[in-house]
């Protein structure tokens, strides 16, 4: 499914949904970020997804990590929560999206890098490779949240 991210534009569908999601701020020992490019927009983010019923929403930040880049990770902590009813995530089936996402931070624990059907390539990306990669403002602010590492999350 097609989807186009709005990001602080007046023109912007309005939305008529909100759903709990995740991404994760995953280091490996070199500290660099996991990162995957989507399939669906060809931008790169961090790993994530959204909750299931029946879920622990920490249980979510493992499951969608494992699932779009086969690495398995332990979450450790908050990054922030990311909620700017500015952006909105506009999908193929008619669905708009207003953004609800928490960050997790998460500790590499096992697994090789590979892509799934969410994501066309999966690397461990040094901060100063950040530039160079085609990333969405609101995934970038995510991600440099992560690599300050605040003193308390982030609530926006």
């Amino acid at each position: 499914m097609a989807r186009i991210e709005h990001f602080n534009n007046p023109n912007a569908p309005k939305p008529n949904s909100i759903v709990v999601a995740v991404t994760v701020f995953a280091q490996d020992e070199q500290g660099r970020v996991l990162l995957i490019q989507r399939t669906d927009n060809g931008l790169w983010a961090l790993p994530g997804g959204a909750q299931d019923f029946g879920e622990y929403i920490a249980e979510t930040a493992v499951r969608e990590t494992c699932e779009e880049t086969g690495v398995e990770v332990e979450v450790t902590g908050i990054v922030g929560i990311y909620t700017n009813p500015h952006h909105v995530v506009e999908y193929s089936d008619g669905e708009v999206r207003q953004q609800f996402s928490i960050c997790f931070r998460g500790r590499y624990v096992r697994g090789e890098t590979a892509t799934s059907d969410e994501s066309s390539a999966v690397r461990w990306v040094a901060h100063s490779e950040l530039d160079q990669l085609p990333i969405h403002p609101s995934m970038r602010l995510r991600i440099d949240h992560g690599f300050e590492r605040l003193s308390s999350p982030y609530i926006g």
